[in-house]
């Protein structure tokens, strides 16, 4: 017997007895049903019970909750901030990725803190094992086994927008009552798996093909536009079959950087982390990709795939003559698997075993499982509201792949905020959004919402605007205080801990600004690390903390200069000097916000050229203005896709014209 089933008929503490099949469940009415448990699924469960509502939780397989399902890793450039905006909020994968994580590290080290990536390669095991035990010590929370068929529906509410409601889940001939659902159905919306020639229903290997009455109820009984997108998994490699002297090796960061805000230290000690290695494809790659492509069905298909994860066929047909990355990476402490990141396939399992022999390091490998593709479907995200609701739906959310989106971070983070609305709206309580300022969770949402999806969305740091205020090191401090005073989803202990890091943080600050002197005598107490750094009079006084905004001046530095004033704060050092760093850019983005909103009013000249405006303006902006026209800068606010940045590049070129002619007039 599975070790899950004997833990439940034990009744286990971290596996309470409301973990069940469908049949056997006590009630049939709830607040929030969420329809499955990946990344996406579980956020939304978790979060929907925070807030205060009765939970179900419907997964087709109670083991296969918080599984990876490809590469088994958390976070990177833009998703580690995602990861940590999902933390702050009291979300569950950045303390998972904690328990699991077995090789840490902070991507674009070389760059500036505001674009550093905490990532983490995990042990599938562990990872899958923490959520599982998170949820199921959830109150307020249940979780079944069973396949959502449909969506019950009625007629809408008067006093809200929406063609009908929907007012529950068809689980066969059960159906289960409640105030809102949330469909997280990841690859398993109509999914269809492929591997050369063959294809079979399912969203997953190994797991029963998914319902296509969902994805009728969606089309057919809701009207929604739903599309169809495509992505794939790499073969899974014996590890004792790999010649892993032939690649480089990649160790991790000394000293592993947590996700969470909560953790002082990761479960992995930092001398029992694993390697990860790097290697590369050859020309025979790209020979068995070009003679085999007529065996291989889903290169072959319209349906879009990521363009920043693409498989291997895609990348050679796409950079024809190049060699390409390929990482490999452990599965687990004890797993005997690598991941080929970079080897997404779905060529026949004999010539998926061909193509990798012909990189030097694989060149004996062995396949534990073939790589395959997935196609399924998803709904176009212009149809939803900022709160993740269906526009023409009262009480139906959406969150993950289902709209457009790749990769677990973005899942996660769609799922914790349509969980907090779905639960909020269940308890009569108003929808809440995040604004592009706030968060990248707000980015994220705006971006699907606002702009919708041609192919898989995956974040970046490039997306975000403000990103030198939404910084991984601060997500805390921007959120958990929302997330517990306005949002409820957040506890009272981390509540109590980020005030704590806030209020000594501004105290720091504020110590910081109360020293003052002149650069004569900064560098007496300093030394000529200042010396090249001052442009200015040296009589001028400078306080500590514009000594900070200096990469070779740190706060310890500083503390050890004045331990009277400094040293209760050096817990936060590392903190302190990216907020040193970034301090003026913060005023200076603060002030062109505040500029912004007091210029709403503004006139835009109607004869503007936006297509060759001399500004910074991407092409689908220039695109969305010129067909638009908007008489005054606040209008240009209200179009769909025009982002903060793009207002403040056209309000500073509309000012700069205005006053050319003022200047020009007067000469006259």
């Amino acid at each position: 017997m599975p070790k899950l089933q004997l833990l439940l008929l034990r009744g286990s503490r971290h596996w309470p007895a409301s973990s069940r099949a469908a049949s056997t469940v006590a009630r049939d009415k709830f607040d929030v049903i969420v329809v499955g448990g990946g990344h996406a699924g579980t956020e939304a469960a978790a979060a929907a019970a925070r807030v205060g509502a009765e939970t179900l939780l419907i997964t087709q397989q109670i083991r296969t909750i918080g599984a990876l399902s490809c590469n088994p890793s958390l976070g990177g450039v833009g998703k580690g901030q995602l990861v940590r905006e999902v933390d702050a909020l009291d979300g569950l994968c950045g303390r998972a990725g904690d328990r699991a994580g077995i090789h840490f590290s902070i991507l674009n080290r070389r760059k500036g803190p505001a674009v550093w990536g905490p990532r983490a390669q995990l042990d599938r095991d562990r990872y899958r094992e923490f959520i599982q035990a998170e949820l199921f010590s959830t109150p307020r929370l249940t979780v079944i086994e069973g396949a959502a068929e449909g969506l019950l529906t009625s007629d809408p509410r008067p006093d809200r927008p929406g063609q009908l409601r929907v007012t529950g889940v068809r689980l066969g001939t059960k159906e289960l009552v409640c105030e809102s659902v949330v469909l997280t159905t990841g690859t398993f919306l109509s999914g269809s798996l492929f591997m050369g020639r063959s294809t079979t229903p399912g969203g997953r290997m190994g797991e029963p093909p998914s319902c296509s009455g969902l994805s009728h109820t969606l089309r057919e009984t809701l009207g929604l536009k739903v599309g169809r997108l495509r992505t794939g998994t790499p073969p899974r490699i014996a590890k004792d079959t790999v010649q892993l002297s032939l690649a480089e090796l990649r160790p991790p960061d000394e000293q592993p950087t947590p996700f969470s805000f909560m953790n002082k230290r990761t479960s992995c000690k930092p001398e029992d982390q694993l390697p990860c290695y790097l290697t590369y494809t050859t020309p025979g790659v790209e020979r068995v990709v070009r003679e085999s492509l007529h065996l291989n069905a889903h290169i072959q298909q319209d349906a879009k795939g990521p363009r920043y994860c693409p498989s291997i066929e895609s990348r050679v047909l796409r950079f024809p003559g190049q060699k390409h990355q390929v990482w490999l990476e452990p599965e687990g402490v004890a797993s005997d698997l690598l991941y080929p990141q970079g080897m997404s396939m779905t060529l026949p399992p004999e010539l998926q075993l061909q193509l990798i022999r012909q990189i030097p390091a694989l060149q004996r490998a062995e396949i534990r499982a073939p790589g395959y593709g997935v196609q399924y479907d998803f709904v176009c995200p212009t149809q939803l509201t900022p709160s993740l609701q269906v526009k023409k739906a009262q009480g139906l959310f959406l969150a993950g792949q289902i709209n457009g989106t790749t990769g677990y971070e973005e899942a996660a983070a769609q799922g914790l905020w349509a969980g907090v609305n779905a639960g909020r709206t269940a308890l009569s309580l108003p929808p809440l959004s995040l604004s592009r300022s706030q968060s990248y969770i707000g980015v994220l949402i705006d971006d699907l919402v606002v702009q919708g999806v041609t192919e898989p969305y995956r974040m970046f740091t490039s997306r975000a605007e403000f990103r030198t205020s939404l910084r991984a090191d601060n997500a805390d401090i921007r959120l958990t205080p929302r997330g517990f005073e306005e949002v409820g989803c957040v506890s009272a202990q981390r509540y109590r801990e980020a005030v704590r890091v806030r209020d000594a943080l501004a105290d720091a600050m504020a110590a910081l600004q109360s020293i003052s002197m002149s650069s004569t005598k900064w560098m007496k107490i300093l030394g000529q690390v200042l010396f090249f750094f001052f442009s200015v009079s040296l009589l001028t006084p400078l306080s500590a903390m514009d000594l900070l905004e200096y990469k070779d001046v740190t706060f310890e530095m500083l503390a050890a200069a004045f331990p009277e004033y400094l040293s209760p704060y050096l817990e936060f050092s590392q903190r302190l000097n990216i907020e040193g760093l970034y301090r003026p850019y913060y005023i200076m983005q603060k002030e062109e916000i505040e500029r912004m909103r007091k210029e709403e009013n503004l006139s835009l000249p109607q004869d503007l050229d936006y297509l060759s405006l001399p500004v910074s303006l991407s092409t689908e902006v220039r695109e969305i203005l010129d067909r638009a026209r908007p008489h005054t800068l606040g209008a240009a606010t209200r179009l769909p896709g025009i982002t903060p940045s793009a207002i403040i590049h056209l309000l500073r070129y509309v000012c700069k014209t205005d006053r050319k002619r003022e200047v020009q007039s007067t000469d006259m």
